[in-house]
């Protein structure tokens, strides 16, 4: 009742709901209500209701739905978040069914399996990654052209043979028809490494590291080399006035002092990029995952035959995505604070509000 009553109070003050949810977060812990029903009770308050009770329910009231059953389930979830419906409905002492509307609709619960993130963060780890985040929409907010200017680039291996998603290799079938059976297969040898770098317009430049080479220093200094001139072709308003910026994560051969150096040298700014945070970087969270997508489950003999399909991939990429792309980036920056600097991607948070 607390809860809805700090939101209500937040509706009339004209508050975000996402900054609601991070106010209720600090504020209530543990105890806070689901960032669903946050946004519930927020659409409710915002279209006039005044009233910050539960609504009537028709039929027989419940005798195991009491406040003191409510209690006892919620310390029992918090104290083992693994423990089932059965085993609180047993000690607790009510029905599975009556279990099951406090985890439900009273507490706003449901059961989730763990998702797999890239690493378990440390404190300092989420608080960089809150930083970098309000930084850069501080700035963007400053200069609402600022995202227009980035361009951001990184390298990544595409597979002769990539195995297909789940969701790439079902099929429709009748109730009758035997399910279909696909042998387990593994990624193929045959690779080769395409470095992309973009901006809100499209693709700026691409290339493939040539067969034996590795992504050294060396190699990152000849690549931000060729950039500049591609930069200077194909994005002339950027180049008159070097107003363009640099994104790239922070892989030993992109921040080394000789690459460091050449771009102090060249009065080159760069956008910072939190450690570990695949989540917060365009080529990983947009560009790759789109050209890959296509290619999973496709057999490619040779290594020219994996650069023309990557290409042809990398091409056909209308204008109106990349715009997507950055606009969803400023998107993944306010999910990032919402979540205080941890992993957010598959979590329901709407920033939209």
């Amino acid at each position: 009742m607390d809860q809805r009553i700090c939101i209500k109070f937040c509706v009339k003050n004209e508050i975000k709901c996402y900054k609601v949810c991070e106010m209720l977060t600090k504020a209530y812990g543990e105890s806070v209500m689901s960032k669903t029903r946050v946004y519930e009770w927020y659409k409710r308050f915002q279209d006039g209701r005044e009233d910050v009770a539960d609504d009537e329910r028709p039929g027989r009231p419940s005798t195991s739905t009491t406040d003191e059953n409510v209690e006892k389930v919620k310390a029992m979830i918090m104290n083992d978040r693994r423990i089932t419906i059965r085993e609180v409905a047993d000690d607790v002492g009510i029905s599975i069914g009556s279990c099951h509307e406090i985890f439900s609709n009273v507490l706003g619960m449901k059961r989730v399996a763990a998702k797999f993130v890239p690493k378990l963060l440390n404190f300092e780890q989420k608080q960089r990654r809150m930083e970098v985040a309000q930084e850069s929409l501080k700035e963007v907010n400053d200069d609402a052209e600022l995202l227009k200017r980035v361009i951001t680039g990184d390298e990544t291996w595409v597979y002769g043979y990539d195995v297909e998603t789940k969701a790439q290799s079902s099929q429709w079938k009748h109730p009758g028809s035997p399910r279909p059976k696909k042998a387990r297969q593994v990624r193929s040898n045959v690779k080769v490494m395409l470095t992309v770098f973009f901006n809100f317009n499209g693709i700026v430049h691409h290339e493939f590291l040539p067969q034996g080479q590795t992504v050294n220093k060396e190699y990152y200094l000849k690549v931000q080399r060729r950039l500049r001139e591609a930069i200077r072709k194909k994005r002339p308003d950027l180049w008159k006035n070097n107003s363009w910026l640099l994104h790239h994560d922070n892989a030993p051969a992109h921040t080394s002092l000789l690459v460091r150096e050449f771009l102090a040298k060249n009065n080159t700014v760069t956008m910072p990029q939190p450690p570990y945070s695949p989540d917060m970087a365009p080529c990983d969270f947009f560009l790759f995952p789109k050209i890959k997508r296509t290619l999973k489950g496709r057999r490619f003999t040779s290594i020219d035959d994996i650069k023309s399909a990557s290409l042809k991939e990398l091409k056909a990429i209308p204008k109106i995505e990349f715009e997507k792309c950055f606009d969803d980036w400023k998107k993944r920056w306010r999910k990032c604070i919402i979540s205080n600097g941890d992993y957010f991607e598959g979590d329901n948070i709407n920033v939209d509000e």
